[in-house]
């Protein structure tokens, strides 16, 4: 089996592709440049958040403090994981000595 080799676009075509996903919407849009809907939707979206592509196509860097969100929320959503497997495994036990 292959591996597929993932698809690289330049700054300027995705943001050709974003353009033309506003005037004919998302959906043609992708069907007539041949990449998935998704992908596109990815790029409307990075284009609104106001991020916009480097020069090699790529998200550019975000600021410190959106950095330091990313991370945190990351760190919450991982925390939250632990607290419910705690709470499952206490309520499992507990159930076990009765």
């Amino acid at each position: 089996m292959e591996r597929q080799v993932r698809a690289q676009y330049t700054a300027d075509y995705k943001a050709q592709a974003v353009s033309l996903a506003e005037s004919l919407g998302a959906a043609k849009a992708a069907r007539k440049l041949g990449i998935s809907v998704k992908t596109l939707a990815n790029w409307i979206r990075i284009s609104r958040d106001g991020a916009g592509f480097a020069k090699d196509g790529k998200r550019r860097p975000v600021s410190d403090v959106e950095a330091e969100n990313a991370r945190l929320r990351a760190e919450n959503a991982q925390l939250r994981m632990e607290r419910d497997f705690i709470k499952k495994a206490a309520a499992y036990f507990a159930k076990e000595s009765k």
